[in-house]
Formats: structure tokens, C-alpha cells, sequence
């Protein structure tokens, strides 16, 4: 079996969001908050911050997650409450839906000032490793915290139902075994998994795809994806694949992620082999690699572009 090798970890787009958000008012970070949090097995989280001296909090005080990218103005507030002598502490319940996307955490006081950016403190992250939710779940929900560039605390929250969680990955010469767990559905007569061809052809044909059978035992699936089929579609460049699960004949497509665990950014932290193959074009590298979602997919590159990225 091939094992992910530990790489470090790059921010993304953070320090530039960062940025933009401390040009928005110099109030948010002039306290330095920081929030401790501690994760639950059913995905909710708890937020505990010292409170600021002298300060004098009020039934309005919230910690307030904003979204980040095109809904920046999408606002969740939580309830921000005494909890011990100098502690404040919110909870985001694992029933409360967050959209999809990063958000960063504030706390408003309710003492008249612009909520203030937190930073994080101690993350007790332990009950998300190898977290296995109910197989019958209709929606699953994961957030994971973690710092910036900069230091400041952003929440990573993924919404999927159903959803393929992506376990082992075995990296062979000819191609890649996957194993995972379905959430949300139960794999039926026809299924079968899907690489998908990110980009369409510069003719304006249909974007290819490849699909193989899908092994199924209650809900964990396993699949074998040969690397011939997706290289010879290369033409040139970087070309990334996407990956799916089809429960069954006619059902909708589900994308294959890896989500229950505490690493936010996969792409950054995994990495696995690329092979050569042979191909009509040329002998191209192959492998599989996370995006910047988590979301599992097949990198084809030509040996110049080998160790390219395939942005997201």
C-alpha cells in the first residue's frame, strides 16, 4: 500500500483573504481573541475564549462566522455566553447547517465595537480521526478549524449528502485501487465509479469519461481504475480528472472526498506517486492527488508538466 507523503502546508488563497479582511477595520484584531475549540464525534464544535479585561458582555454577544469568496455577505451568528469566571464560550451544534466554503470567526461582544477576528488557541481535534458517522446519515456535515498565514482562525465546512468518503488508496504501475465507506445511499445493481475529464476537448465534443465497476459490501466500496483509458485522452498540458461514485443505474453521481478527519487541506498534505504510462501522444505521468475541496482526482501530465499543479 502506498502511504501519502507528508508535505508542508501552504495556505492558498488565505494570506490574500487575510489581508482584504484586515483592510475592512483595524477593531477586529486589536484585542487578539483567541478561541480555544474542541470537535465532537457528530461534527459540532465548541468555542472557548477568554474574555477581554473589563469587558462587559451583553445577550447580544455572538460569535459570528462569515463566509468567505461570493457569499461574503452570508453571516452565521452563535449565541456567546459566560462560562466560568473570564471564559465566553458558543457552541455550532453538528445539526446546524453551514454552507460549504470557508468562514472566517469573529466575536461580537455586543459592546458596540466591530466584531473582532479570532485567533485560534487550542484545537482538540482527537474525536475527528477516523470519524465514521451513522452509514444510514442523509446529510453529512464536517468543519474543521484552523490558522492562516497569518495566524487568524478560519472554519473549513463541507455539506454533502450523499456523500463517498475515500479511504486507502493503492498506487500501483497500471493504475489505482480505491476503498471507502457511501454515506447517504445504498449501492445498487450498475454501480460503478466515474473519472471525468475536467476540461472539454478544443473540438466542442462531449468531455470524456471512464468508468469501471464499483465492489460493494454493505456500505464500503472499493473500486480498481486502470491509468490507459484517461491517458490516451492527453493531448497536452495538465490535465485533471475527477472522480465519482454512481450508486446504481440511473442514480445521481456522488463526488469521492475525503472529509472525516482533521486535515483541512489534503492537497497540500498528501501526495501520492505519479507513474509513467503509454499513450498514443506520448508517455505521460498519471496519478491521483485531493483538490483544494478534498475531492479525490487523477492528475495526466506530459513529462514536462509531471510535477505541475492541476489548480484546484
Amino acid at each position: 500500500m502506498n502511504t501519502p507523503t507528508q508535505a508542508p502546508a501552504a495556505g492558498s488563497d488565505d494570506a490574500a483573504a487575510d489581508a482584504h479582511g484586515a483592510a475592512r477595520t483595524t477593531e477586529e484584531t486589536a484585542d487578539d481573541l483567541k478561541a480555544d475549540c474542541i470537535a465532537d464525534s457528530a461534527g459540532g464544535l465548541t468555542f472557548d475564549l477568554n474574555a477581554p479585561q473589563g469587558a462587559h458582555t451583553t445577550w447580544s454577544a455572538a460569535l459570528v462566522l462569515r463566509r468567505r469568496g461570493d457569499a461574503a455577505d452570508e453571516e452565521v451568528r452563535l449565541p456567546l455566553g459566560p462560562n466560568g469566571a473570564g471564559r465566553l464560550r458558543a457552541v455550532l451544534p453538528s445539526t446546524v447547517a453551514l454552507d460549504e466554503g470557508r468562514w472566517n470567526v469573529y466575536a461580537d461582544l455586543g459592546d458596540g465595537r466591530a466584531p473582532r477576528r479570532l485567533l485560534p488557541g487550542v484545537n482538540d481535534l482527537r474525536s475527528l480521526v477516523d470519524r465514521r458517522p451513522l452509514a444510514g446519515i442523509g446529510r453529512l456535515g464536517v468543519r474543521i478549524p484552523y490558522a492562516t498565514k497569518l495566524g487568524n482562525m478560519v472554519l473549513r465546512s463541507w455539506l454533502r449528502g450523499p456523500h463517498a468518503e475515500a479511504g486507502d488508496l493503492l498506487v500501483q504501475p497500471d493504475g489505482m485501487t480505491v476503498s471507502g465507506r457511501l454515506y447517504g445511499a445504498a449501492p445498487g445493481p450498475g454501480a460503478q465509479a466515474e473519472a471525468r475529464a475536467r476540461h472539454a476537448p478544443e473540438d466542442g465534443g462531449p468531455r470524456a469519461t471512464v468508468t469501471v465497476p464499483l465492489t460493494v459490501e454493505g456500505a464500503a466500496f472499493s473500486f480498481t481504475l486502470p491509468y490507459a483509458e484517461p491517458a490516451g485522452h492527453w493531448r497536452r498540458g495538465t490535465e485533471p480528472w475527477d472522480l465519482w461514485l454512481r450508486p446504481a443505474e440511473g442514480a445521481r453521481p456522488v463526488r469521492i472526498a475525503r472529509l472525516l478527519d482533521d486535515v483541512h487541506d489534503k492537497k497540500q498534505v498528501f501526495t501520492y506517486p505519479a507513474m509513467p504510462v503509454s499513450a498514443a501522444a506520448g508517455e505521460v505521468r498519471v496519478g491521483p492527488y485531493y483538490t483544494l475541496d478534498n475531492d479525490l482526482a487523477l492528475r495526466v501530465a506530459g513529462p514536462a508538466g509531471a510535477d505541475g499543479g492541476a489548480g484546484a
